[in-house]
């Protein structure tokens, strides 16, 4: 494993997806909605009812996303179900910039991030080295005479090297420590 490091700076505040009807689309007309993601799939499968049963276009009954606003790195395609759009929502709405940029870290798969997050998240540090620095200290005893001689960048880039460690950061000192699969 390599290093990876993933910087999330997107916007987890609006998460919405716009849906058009087809009908109305295919017809050269614009009709659609921007509806609230982090609802139940079946309040958002009525909305979507609502939006088509309000088309320029009598009878019209599909539709597709085409585009979505605040998933950061998951991607959210056509004909994405609602209760996946839903789960999605509700990951990044409870863990914010984190839960977003885990799922793009993740490329944008829901069980791995969970996972992440629940069984392998170590916190916030300033960096990856205080966090090892922290842990040596929390775990072996060091002699005042070697305190000095320890370099605990090599040891922080030694284990996102082999793995044992990934990093996101969501801003400026603010690296959030992974252990390793």
């Amino acid at each position: 494993m390599g290093v990876t490091t993933t910087t999330a700076s997107r916007h987890t505040e609006n998460l919405r997806i716009y849906v058009a009807c087809l009908a109305a689309y295919n017809s050269g007309i614009l009709h659609g909605a921007w509806i609230d993601a982090t609802q139940e799939p079946w309040a958002i499968y009525d909305e979507v009812q609502a939006m088509l049963a309000a088309s320029p276009i009598a009878g019209a009954e599909e539709w597709a996303i085409h585009d979505y606003e605040g998933f950061g790195g998951a991607t959210i395609e056509e004909y994405t179900g609602f209760e996946r759009v839903a789960e999605l929502a509700a990951f990044i709405a409870e863990h914010g910039a984190l839960g977003s940029a885990v799922l793009e870290h993740f490329c944008g798969d829901l069980e791995e991030a969970r996972e992440a997050i629940e069984d392998r998240y170590h916190g916030c540090h300033t960096s990856l080295a205080d966090y090892v620095q922290e842990l040596t200290e929390d775990t072996t005893t060091i002699p005042e005479s070697l305190r000095y001689y320890i370099d605990y960048q090599a040891m922080a880039r030694d284990a996102e090297l082999s793995g044992d460690f990934f990093t996101i950061s969501t801003a400026w000192n603010e690296v959030h420590v992974f252990a390793g699969c």
